[in-house]
């Protein structure tokens, strides 16, 4: 399978000692918007539906975390429910540091609190391992150090709770001392067409040490969980009409253009939208297209 329809299309990637198509999945979505609240329209059978698609499709790379759910639904489960037994070459990466508790509100883990939420993780998905775990640092602490609570996750690692360790919402500072403990196989970030110069510095940095950067938001950029904003969107339509393609497609296709080492996993609930950011992974910009975008926003 290597048309435009497949993930395949997108190239492939090392986490780890696992190889993933760059074109992945986040789970986020199957719960519901910001701050993933129920969407009554899709129902956990359409959202089943949508998660075998995308492996059908070539994704097998799926990014999760069990403070994704919503009163009628967790990601975790959703995804444990429509693809156990797991396939060979599926890759789950979650995430740890942030909580939420059965009101929604959040709560940042101490160090001696992540092997809670590992093994809750574990539980919902029905693994025995984690294939990767990345450390979630609030927004807080980016000046801060991170060595106590990737201590405590180099620990499980090597407890063989996790098979690869990973780092969100961090600076290069934060990944040096993250990597002087133990082996980094991706760094997770908020990053987007309006991305700031210290985190596409970040990139081109985890591209030179051969780690897998892994952007989120990466349609929305700074608009987050708002969608895109309307200022730099006029650039992106340009793009996307030359190539009769959505702007979220050339908003895909321009991230996966910043380096081999750049892994996209967009999220939806909706069939249709799964379709369409898959086939993003064979847009192929060319630099007076690239150009334009960067000088644009």
């Amino acid at each position: 399978m290597n048309d435009h329809r497949s993930a395949t299309s997108a190239g492939s990637w090392k986490l780890g000692d696992r190889t993933v198509n760059r074109l992945g999945f986040g789970a986020m979505r199957l719960v519901g918007g910001p701050p993933f609240a129920v969407d009554a329209a899709r129902d956990r059978s359409q959202l089943i539906r949508v998660l075998r698609r995308a492996v059908e499709l070539g994704v097998n790379h799926i990014d999760t975390a069990a403070f994704y759910f919503s009163s009628t639904r967790s990601a975790n489960q959703l995804i444990s429910r429509a693809l156990a037994p797991y396939p060979e070459d599926l890759v789950i990466a979650t995430k740890v540091g942030p909580g939420r508790d059965t009101s929604g509100a959040w709560w940042w883990a101490t160090p001696e609190q992540l092997r809670g939420q590992v093994e809750e993780n574990l539980r919902q998905l029905g693994r025995e391992h984690l294939d990767v775990v990345n450390l979630r640092v609030p927004p807080s602490g980016r000046s801060g150090s991170i060595a106590e609570h990737f201590s405590a996750l180099a620990e499980l690692r090597t407890a063989g709770l996790i098979r690869h360790l990973g780092i969100s919402n961090v600076t290069s500072e934060q990944l040096a001392e993250a990597r002087a403990i133990a082996p980094v196989v991706c760094v997770q970030n908020a990053f987007s067409i309006d991305a700031s110069s210290d985190e596409h510095h970040l990139l081109r940095l985890c591209g030179e040490l051969g780690i897998a950067y892994v952007p989120f938001f990466a349609i929305a950029g700074d608009g987050r969980e708002a969608g895109a904003r309307a200022v730099d969107e006029a650039a992106v339509l340009t793009v996307a009409r030359k190539h009769g393609a959505s702007p979220a497609q050339i908003r895909l296709a321009w991230t996966l253009h910043q380096g081999e080492h750049v892994l996209a996993i967009p999220g939806t609930g909706d069939p249709d939208h799964l379709t369409e950011n898959v086939a993003a992974g064979a847009i192929r910009l060319s630099g007076d297209d690239l150009a334009y975008l960067q000088s644009r926003t």
